[in-house]
């Protein structure tokens, strides 16, 4: 079957004769995990230097097959996207925002030298693909189908250039809560490491980006703690955002900060919704500059009262205690408060259909 998508593109849909069966993947939905477990079927696409995007194909989740010189394996031409379906409250299947997701998709293959994918395709594609798989979405709170959309290098060849095939992706895996520990609000460890510098590519959604987190995550996790919060580059006393989340600062007088986007911190479509939906809550919102010193005098002294962290996979999570090599602080009560709670209640109530979208955030797709 094929599916007219954009500009002549078409998508062919090819059957999978290996469905898992209803029992496993009911055990599967009963515990989800994250990104663990993952649907029958993904997506391809092609592209060819002089030819442009052609061979589109929902079929059958199986291993790609790369030649060992696979420009992705030696010089990173890769990228990637994150979003969610969700089910609504009135049975229908809808996406977040996949218009930004195909937006920033974009952005960050202008900044790693690969095509553009028409943002229509874009969308179609994880539309698709939800449709096919719909079964897989699991049911109760905090639950929904993991998406990611990813492009990479796929010509064969040595020698620094950007390459001249590609192959972009999507495959899909149902998703419970992110955290694990259970805990009310999270644990962060402030690294030595630098994630991103300036003219780099922090502001891309690119493999590399997270290659260089690994280890201070792991020493994070070592530590006992969830998750690592990195300095600036130039100054290493600016704070930036967490391994994977962009972070909010909350202060008694009613104001929200976050650090603003100097090309070393991702573009968070999380943390834009969340900009919009502060400002509606008539909180004085700013974007700007943050130091771990500032951070951690505010918190002494009350100023203070709430951090949190947002991201697709965490969607709003609070920060309850911040460790570094100087020692740690507490912010607030250590738990969760009523500002993080409230945005992340909005937030959710949109994405699952209880709140009215007045954005035109949500796109229903089934």
């Amino acid at each position: 079957m094929a599916i007219l998508a954009d500009a002549g593109l078409t998508f062919t849909t090819l059957a999978n004769s290996a469905l898992t069966s209803d029992e496993a993947r009911a055990a599967v939905l009963a515990n989800p995990g994250f990104g663990t477990h993952f649907t029958d079927h993904m997506v391809t696409i092609d592209w060819t230097d002089g030819k442009g995007w052609h061979d589109a194909v929902i079929g059958p989740r199986q291993p790609i097959a790369l030649d060992p010189a696979a420009a992705v394996l030696h010089y990173a031409q890769e990228i990637f996207e994150g979003l969610k379906a969700y089910k609504q409250a009135d049975g229908a299947i809808a996406l977040f925002r996949p218009e930004a997701n195909a937006a920033r998709f974009n952005q960050s293959a202008r900044r790693l030298a690969m095509p553009d994918l028409p943002e229509a395709v874009f969308v179609e594609a994880i539309e698709k693909l939800v449709q096919l798989d719909r079964a897989w979405i699991p049911e109760g709170e905090g639950a929904s189908l993991y998406l990611r959309p990813f492009m990479i290098a796929t010509e064969a060849f040595l020698g620094v250039r950007p390459a001249r095939q590609y192959k972009f992706i999507v495959i899909a895996s149902p998703a419970g809560n992110y955290f694990k520990s259970g805990a009310p609000a999270v644990s962060i460890w402030v690294s030595d490491y630098t994630r991103a510098a300036p003219g780099g590519t922090g502001a891309a959604k690119c493999g590399g980006n997270y290659a260089a987190s690994l280890v201070p995550q792991a020493e994070a996790i070592a530590a006992g703690h969830d998750q690592v919060v990195f300095l600036d580059a130039a100054e290493h006393k600016w704070i930036e955002e967490l391994g994977g989340m962009n972070l909010y600062f909350v202060f008694n007088d009613g104001t929200l900060l976050t650090p603003e986007l100097t090309g070393t911190i991702l573009p968070g479509i999380t943390r834009d919704s969340l900009l919009q939906l502060a400002r509606e809550e008539g909180l004085t919102v700013r974007e700007g500059r943050y130091s771990l010193d500032e951070w951690r005098a505010d918190a002494a002294s009350g100023k203070l009262v709430e951090t949190f962290a947002c991201g697709t996979a965490a969607v709003v999570t609070p920060v309850g205690k911040v460790s570094g090599c100087d020692g740690e602080f507490t912010i607030g009560s250590g738990g969760p408060g009523q500002l993080t709670g409230k945005l992340k209640n909005r937030l959710v109530s949109i994405q699952r259909g209880d709140a009215p979208d007045t954005h035109g955030w949500i796109r229903k797709i089934a």
